[in-house]
């Protein structure tokens, strides 16, 4: 009897010391890789002092970004306005904190929108393969063939300009370059042993879609959706610019240029858009 919970309290040990040693899961191995690169972390807090700056904007500043006081114009930046004042008298510092609600918006709703319409289109075209994938892959191919530049004009001349619009335009059209990627990523994991594995017991393709093999191809897709948040914010530029009824959004470039007295911000911001001249 001795012997036998000795070795069962052994047999214990063991079972506790192989439960205390199983792998980290993939999100606490994503957080702690994250948390090591040191540029990584620097960039999210960098993002998350401009979002809560443009966030809590009437906290920071007092000034409406509208009000024009043209015996103010173009002041040099002071106590009582940090970056000076535009052509019109209206506060710098104030027109780019609330400008920036609207091209954080934008940006984020945008990607947001695209990277989920490209992934299930990409997801579903490399895992099924033939028919499926030839079918959506022209599809993709067709809306890339079309110039965007041409693409923006016809659809905001057919519907009415607004910043909800601009945002579905940006969604239904940007998706094509994240549809590819995840294809990519699914036709390379498809034939790995633990999706086959998953086949063999009978677990549903939905399950092996979403549950298996997308997590492994998360990687590619978290760096299209960082990307694509600026390239938002400079194709929001240009539309901003063409002057097609977009009344709430201006290039902060414009912005500091016009003022003469914030250069440097010229050279960081510009291609940022905000709000546009009224």
């Amino acid at each position: 009897m001795p012997q036998l919970e000795n070795s069962l309290e052994k047999d214990t040990g063991e079972i506790e010391l192989n439960l205390a040693q199983q792998p980290e899961s993939l999100n606490r191995m994503m957080f702690n890789k994250f948390k090591r690169n040191k540029l990584a972390v620097a960039g999210l807090v960098l993002l998350l002092i401009i979002a809560l700056a443009a966030l809590f904007a009437p906290l920071i500043t007092s000034h409406d970004p509208y009000e024009q006081v043209l015996q103010n114009r173009l002041l040099p930046p002071g106590n009582e306005n940090v970056l000076g004042t535009d052509k019109l008298g209206r506060d710098t510092l104030t027109r780019l904190l609330y400008g920036a609600r609207v091209s954080l918006m934008v940006g984020f709703a945008s990607v947001a929108g695209s990277i989920t319409i490209g992934t299930i289109v990409g997801a579903y075209a490399g895992f099924y393969g033939g028919r499926i994938d030839a079918f959506l892959m022209r599809s993709v191919d067709i809306i890339i063939s079309i110039p965007s530049l041409f693409l923006l004009i016809t659809l905001v001349t057919v519907f009415k300009p607004s910043l909800y619009t601009l945002i579905a335009i940006f969604v239904l059209f940007g998706w094509t370059g994240t549809a590819r990627l995840v294809r990519g990523e699914f036709l390379s994991l498809r034939s790995r042993e633990y999706v086959l594995a998953a086949k063999t017991i009978g677990v549903p393709h939905r399950k092996i879609i979403f549950g298996h093999i997308l997590p492994n191809a998360m990687g590619p897709i978290i760096v299209s959706a960082t990307l694509g948040v600026g390239g938002v914010i400079l194709a929001e530029s240009a539309s901003a610019s063409l002057d097609w009824g977009f009344s709430l959004l201006l290039l902060a470039g414009e912005i500091c240029c016009k003022t003469h007295r914030v250069f440097p911000l010229c050279l960081i911001n510009g291609g940022t858009p905000f709000f546009q001249e009224s």
